[in-house]
């Protein structure tokens, strides 16, 4: 049927040749695989599961409630559809240094390009609350090792998150980090830095690529792409975008549709039913259709 034409280990070393590209990388958060398709359509250099957006999508607030085996088959879902790497947020590895390692084996097979893990303690919290706690930056070590460890294949990318900066300072984030890599990171994603200077000093300090997350109503200032690649930046994030502009559209919706009593005023507002149809594919899902029906078996067969 109609999937990705790539394989994992093709989009494995896309990735990694793009983060050493030096130019800044744009980066999504999919809310389903429906988006996924669109992130590709309009140009975009990867995909990104957040784990923020996966638990609000179940109901439930981000605090470590989602599983492992979750985030991996909304994964999944989500690499079936796209030719562009995806990677996602692993939270902490959901336990301990084995469950981290487990855990980066069920992404791989999954066929994503890379994830993240945080040295938040688990249960873990949003990274934009206050109240956050660290685990002492030894025992994350020993988490990025297992994890380097599961790996099997070396394109996979792994990411480590530091949550220090707003419990223990910007110097404290950024030791954090340079032990990270140490340990066998290839990537680190500076969680929760305020302002430009703060960007500026972690990018001079870490000398791997450095994701910046440019999440909504959060701690950080939202820079612009422009301004990230100047930096030096290798990855702009925008984890929850899409599904706060989503759910704020299907609020506005609701309320129309209870006033109204009709659906009426929201049709200019509404995917039509012909580009729905155009995202999913229909034609093609019906050449291939009747390419499998329409044949006859030669004499004698």
């Amino acid at each position: 049927m109609l999937h990705t034409r790539t394989t994992p280990a093709e989009r494995r070393r896309a990735f990694r040749e793009a983060l050493a590209s030096g130019r800044l990388l744009r980066v999504p958060g999919a809310v389903n695989p429906l988006s996924a398709k669109l992130i590709q359509e309009t140009g975009f250099d990867a995909v990104y599961l957040s784990g923020a957006v996966l638990a609000a999508d179940l109901g439930l607030p981000d605090i470590g409630l989602t599983t492992s085996t979750e985030v991996a088959t909304r994964a999944q879902q989500i690499t079936r559809v796209t030719d562009l790497p995806a990677f996602v947020d692993a939270d902490t590895g959901f336990g301990e240094p084995m469950n981290a390692a487990r855990t980066v084996q069920l992404i791989e097979d999954a066929g994503l390009a890379g994830l993240h893990l945080e040295d938040q303690v688990n249960p873990k919290r949003c990274g934009h609350l206050d109240g956050k706690t660290v685990v002492p930056a030894e025992e994350m070590v020993r988490k990025i090792k297992a994890a380097v460890d599961a790996r099997r294949d070396p394109d996979f990318l792994l990411m480590a998150r530091t949550d220090a900066r707003a419990v223990e300072g910007l110097d404290a984030a950024i030791d954090r980090a340079r032990a990270y890599v140490d340990a066998g990171a290839d990537a680190v994603f500076p969680e929760a830095l305020a302002d430009e200077k703060e960007f500026e000093a972690f990018r001079a300090a870490v000398d791997v690529p450095l994701l910046a997350n440019m999440t909504e109503f959060g701690k950080s200032a939202l820079l612009d792409a422009a301004t990230l690649e100047n930096l030096g930046y290798n990855i702009a994030l925008y984890p929850v975008t899409l599904l706060r502009l989503a759910m704020g559209a299907v609020e506005d919706g609701l309320r129309t549709l209870a006033a109204d009593g009709h659906q009426r005023a929201l049709l200019e507002r509404m995917q039509t039913r012909f580009r729905l149809y155009e995202l999913l594919g229909y034609e093609e899902y019906a050449a291939f259709d009747g390419s499998v029906h329409d044949f006859t078996l030669p004499p004698g067969t």
